[in-house]
């Protein structure tokens, strides 16, 4: 959600059509798991203020909403659990490490 919102502070200033950093710079910027950066795009290219294609990277979105079908959903599922399995992870060695 952290990610989301401050990308849509920058996406009111840019016009749609204008390139996002990349996911390495968001990642860098933010300080987040990829799989972080991953699920802030998700969020809002599922609102239609992001369009992805591809290789290329990111881009701003004219706002539409994208219809989305189940393959969508399916990936945005697999997108969360990944980010629930990365916090687990991290939460166990941390445990780990505080146990020892």
């Amino acid at each position: 959600m952290q990610v989301a919102d401050a990308l849509r502070e920058d996406i009111k200033r840019m016009k749609p059509g204008d390139k996002l950093p990349s996911q390495r710079e968001l990642t860098e910027r933010f300080g987040f798991a990829s799989q972080t950066v991953q699920n802030g795009l998700a969020l809002l290219r599922s609102e239609g203020l992001v369009v992805s294609a591809g290789n290329l990277g990111n881009f701003v979105g004219d706002g539409t909403v994208p219809q989305a079908d189940v393959r969508d959903e399916i990936n945005e599922i697999r997108s969360l659990i990944q980010a629930l399995a990365e916090r687990v992870e991290a939460l166990e060695e941390r445990s780990a490490v505080s146990g020892a």
